[in-house]
């Protein structure tokens, strides 16, 4: 799909998605221009300036449509609504006209899984069982206990804490919300759901948008005898093998090929949970009979032990790199010649890289980033950045429950402290600090003025504190910034097909330390080795074969050692 022959440089196909790095705005937290403390989309466009000089391509823009916002806007109430606290689609066709003036693309977030229970379509569903929108969404009949108490048709459990499914009076049935219970999930077994889709999608491509990033593509095909699931500790079951790369997954996807994206010369990444390298290849095929890309999360996944999750996700160890490392290649050498990867560390769902991935102490905060940054750019893919990761923003420290915005946290609080004391709220909060999606969606820090220069009005959510030292305006014009840093492997990226289009193969897959790789392409080669300690340590990647140095993060190498967090890249 959108693919041009390559040249003689690579037998890879050329596309122009591939040779893009992204930038993911989360409006609620890039730019207040009204002084009301919630990000907006005249804020945006008074920034893309510098976004154009930090050199980025296309735009992944969180959901701005008309949401009730339970969850953040990912529970849309019209899909052709821009929702009032954003502004109105006069000022995202401005945005969208300046961002293309500077060069940029933009593709929109389609959640297209679920909608808002405040969707027109919903409220029509909900009022009797013969309405005709009923079937746009999974209603079914419940079970009865033995003392009368009406029970959901099954087992599961909501991402979001709690039974996946919400009793209604009205109709005496309960609908499937896998999310948050203002979340209901559209029946994508009606025809009249998938062309809803369909339209929407060509109505936003004519107004001249250049993509689509697809909100949980991978569950809009449910297994249809809606089985309970293995049970868990806390009484509820799985969903995701009945909910998550269905049945009729590929059809569904290839029918919106077929009839809206083929059609048009956009960019398509699906967040497909729970995907394999077998689904992938599918997903993301070569023939472009389905998207350009898709989402995988086992690498931000790879805990050292679940041992240390006080449920589910929610712990204090931080991902090992030898894990994280053997998952990557899998997926680098696994896509080779099938699919194309797309590589990111964080997003609006995952905490921030650098507290994650890194070291976010004073000491090493910036030259970590700057690895991490080095380590992910080089490979082969399409890089994601997600804004203030190019300036080595780190996770919150939440010390209240105050602090939290999130359904998600919200809802496992109740949960695990509250309701079921698995945990302490000090452990709760700890947990938090480490993967909490609010970490994420913290205002951009773009100066040390008052809320960071955010906004002029207290935000939504609160700054992080640290916005005096970490900032925009303290980094764009400093040749030794993480932005600086991130501008230079860009171009680099924006310059060499190798890095591009060439082959990846791992290199030192024993070592605990490093993570070192080779790319090559046509003759040509890069060595990328990337220190993920705080210690010096010894690496003989080029004993036999020094190269030319390309880029580093210190401002001298060190022959046969890399130095802590160090990244040191040689051409040749």
């Amino acid at each position: 799909m959108h693919e041009t022959e390559g040249t003689n440089m690579s037998e890879e196909k050329h596309a122009w998605w591939k040779e893009v790095v992204c930038y993911q705005v989360y409006p609620q937290s890039f730019q207040d221009s009204n002084s009301d403390g919630i990000g907006d989309l005249r804020g945006m466009t008074e920034r893309l300036p510098y976004l154009a000089k930090l050199g980025i391509d296309v735009i992944w823009l969180s959901p701005v449509y008309l949401s009730p916002m339970d969850d953040n806007g990912y529970d849309i109430a019209d899909y052709r609504v821009i929702d009032p606290q954003y502004g109105n689609l006069e000022d995202f066709d401005k945005m969208l006209e300046t961002a293309h003036g500077l060069g940029i693309k933009v593709i929109m977030d389609l959640v297209a899984n679920h909608t808002s229970d405040e969707h027109w379509w919903f409220k029509e569903s909900r009022k009797s069982r013969d309405n005709p929108y009923r079937d746009y969404y999974v209603w079914k009949d419940g079970k009865v206990a033995e003392d009368g108490t009406k029970l959901p048709p099954n087992n599961w459990e909501s991402t979001f804490s709690g039974s996946a499914w919400q009793y209604d009076e009205l109709t005496d049935q309960w609908y499937l919300h896998c999310f948050s219970v203002k979340q209901p999930d559209l029946n994508w077994e009606s025809p009249s759901v998938r062309q809803e889709v369909c339209d929407l999608m060509s109505w936003w491509c004519d107004r001249g948008v250049d993509g689509f990033r697809f909100d949980v593509i991978s569950m809009i095909s449910k297994d249809q005898r809606f089985p309970d699931g293995k049970p868990k500790k806390n009484g509820f079951g799985e969903y995701g093998p009945y909910v998550t790369n269905g049945p009729r997954v590929h059809e569904f996807v290839q029918e919106m090929n077929e009839k809206v994206l083929s059609r048009y010369d956009i960019m398509t990444v699906g967040e497909a949970q729970g995907v394999t390298l077998e689904e992938a290849r599918k997903y993301a095929n070569a023939e472009g009979t389905e998207l350009d890309m898709i989402f995988q999360f086992e690498h931000v996944s790879a805990w050292k032990t679940t041992a240390g999750a006080y449920i589910g996700k929610w712990g204090v160890n931080k991902p090992q790199m030898p894990k994280v490392r053997a998952l990557l290649n899998k997926w680098q050498l696994g896509l080779e010649g099938y699919s194309w990867n797309s590589l990111f560390w964080n997003n609006h769902d995952q905490p921030r890289a650098v507290s994650r991935f890194g070291n976010d102490s004073p000491e090493w905060r910036e030259v970590s980033a700057k690895m991490l940054a080095c380590c992910l750019h080089l490979m082969k893919g399409t890089p994601y950045i997600l804004q203030g990761e190019e300036l080595g923003m780190t996770n919150m420290h939440f010390t209240s429950l105050d602090q939290c915005r999130d359904v998600e946290e919200l809802g496992i609080y109740r949960q695990a402290v509250e309701e079921q004391g698995i945990c302490t709220h000090e452990q709760m909060l700890a947990a938090f600090d480490n993967v909490a999606r609010d970490n994420c969606r913290t205002p951009m820090q773009w100066d040390d003025s008052a809320f960071a220069g955010f906004s002029d009005a207290e935000p939504w959510i609160d700054v992080n504190p640290n916005y005096q030292e970490i900032n925009a305006a303290s980094q764009v014009d400093d040749p030794d910034s993480v932005f600086s840093f991130y501008r230079r492997l860009i171009e680099l990226r924006h310059s060499m097909p190798i890095i591009v289009y060439g082959t990846y193969q791992p290199l030192l897959e024993d070592s605990e330390a490093i993570w070192a790789y080779r790319r090559e392409l046509d003759g040509q080669a890069i060595t990328v080795a990337c220190n993920w300690t705080s210690e010096t340590v010894d690496c003989d990647l080029w004993d036999e074969r020094p190269g030319t140095p390309l880029v580093g993060n210190y401002p001298q190498h060190l022959p046969g050692k890399l130095q802590p967090y160090e990244a040191y890249v040689t051409l040749g």
